[in-house]
């Protein structure tokens, strides 16, 4: 049987290869698949802020998996109980939003692992993760190919981020901007100087701790400046966003058309 436990996402980090990815908000499995044809290194399927229940989540598993690239699960938290239903699912890679303390950041840690090492709940031999019973020994090695990556979004958790960083189990740290913008007080301006300078500082840092390091720009510039500061994770869109763009600009190529040959008529 295929090594459905093998996780390529987390091996190519650890290599210090850089991933390119994708954001999906638009709670489609078709959409999903689509993306997954384009070659994307990962697809952040996301449960935070698209209205994805646990079922949705399960069929963009299901959509993804035939194909190269890797998908990662954003619940909507990190409730103990959610990261088992996600794990369950088959997730191999996860992003936990809103990670301030480096107490919370155990928590998690300890939500994804099997006793005694955690508190993970055990079910997965009837469940998508160990194919329904058929991976032999899946609670023994279920550990080595998890992924775990949290967010880091909040001022509170840069003063927090170096014992956040010492916290064995944590693959990789994402920076939010658009929440850390607003809570450093410039809320929908991640552009400004000093929240860049911020960003910046944070990544090396994170770096440095020898973690991944992550980032969600949908400015090609600002992923540009991401990458060079050594960020190696980094999403470069947003599904909707990119079919809103297109939808737009196809829509002015004939709107202004139109208008101009109206306007040459009379």
């Amino acid at each position: 049987m295929q090594n459905v436990l093998s996780n390529p996402f987390k091996q190519a980090l650890l290599k210090g290869e850089t991933q390119i990815g994708l954001w999906l908000s638009s709670t489609s499995s078709y959409m999903a698949e689509i993306a997954a044809t384009s070659g994307y290194d990962w697809l952040l399927i996301d449960g935070e802020h698209a209205p994805n229940t646990v079922q949705d989540l399960y069929h963009q598993l299901q959509a993804v998996a035939p194909y190269a690239s890797q998908p990662v699960i954003r619940p909507v938290d990190g409730n103990r109980s959610l990261i088992k239903q996600v794990l369950d699912i088959g997730a191999r890679t996860l992003l936990i939003p809103m990670v301030d303390s480096a107490e919370q950041a155990r928590e998690i840690v300890s939500a994804t692992r099997y006793p005694p090492l955690g508190v993970r709940g055990v079910g997965a031999g009837v469940a998508r993760a160990a194919r329904w019973g058929r991976v032999e020994n899946y609670m023994a090695r279920a550990n080595d190919e998890l992924c775990l990556l949290i967010q880091v979004e909040s001022k509170a958790a840069l003063d927090n981020l170096d014992a956040i960083l010492e916290v064995e189990g944590i693959d990789g740290v994402f920076i939010g901007p658009a929440d850390l913008s607003t809570s450093l007080g410039y809320p929908d301006n991640a552009g400004h100087p000093q929240v860049q300078a911020i960003i910046e500082q944070a990544i090396r840092r994170i770096r440095l701790a020898g973690k991944a390091a992550g980032f969600l720009a949908v400015d090609p510039a600002m992923a540009t400046r991401c990458l060079e500061w050594g960020a190696n994770f980094v999403a470069v869109g947003v599904d909707t966003m990119l079919y809103t763009e297109a939808l737009d600009s196809r829509l002015a190529q004939f709107k202004s058309a139109s208008t101009r040959t109206t306007k040459s008529s009379y």
